[in-house]
C-alpha cells in the first residue's frame, strides 16, 4: 500500500487529502470535505490533467501586442510542455475575438487552444 498527500484545488477550502493506493488502484481517500475533493484526488493520482494558459503575439493591433489564450479543456499533465512549445511559434493577426480557435487539436490531444479576450 502506498499513501500520497495532496492539497485539493477544487474549492477555496484547500483540504489536505490523503489517497491510499494498492498498486495503480485507489482504495481510499480521506480528508476531503466534499465529493469534489474525492473526485479530484482520484483523478490527480491516476490521470493528472491541466488547463494550460499563456499568451500569443498579435500583429497589427493598436491595442495590445499579445492575447491571452488557454486550452479549452484539460490536457494530460505530461503534455503541458509540448503544448507550450507548440504555441511558441504561433502568431495571430488582428483582430482576435474571444473564443477564436488559436490552435486546433493541440499536440493531438483533441483539445483546442482558444483566445480568452478580444484584441
Amino acid at each position: 500500500m502506498e499513501t500520497r498527500e495532496l492539497t485539493c484545488i477544487r474549492c477555496p477550502r484547500g483540504c489536505q487529502v490523503e489517497v491510499t493506493l494498492d498498486g495503480d488502484e485507489v482504495v481510499g481517500v480521506r480528508g476531503n470535505a466534499c465529493p469534489r475533493g474525492d473526485a479530484y484526488a482520484r483523478k490527480e493520482v491516476c490521470d493528472p490533467t491541466r488547463v494550460v494558459t499563456t499568451t500569443v503575439p498579435v500583429e497589427g493591433s493598436a491595442v495590445a501586442t499579445v492575447v491571452s489564450v488557454k486550452t479549452a479543456g484539460d490536457v494530460p499533465k505530461a503534455r503541458v510542455l509540448d503544448v507550450v512549445r507548440a504555441l511558441a511559434d504561433v502568431r495571430l493577426a488582428s483582430p482576435v475575438r474571444i473564443g477564436d480557435v488559436v490552435l486546433a487539436d493541440v499536440c493531438g490531444t483533441g483539445v483546442d487552444v482558444v483566445a480568452t479576450k478580444d484584441v
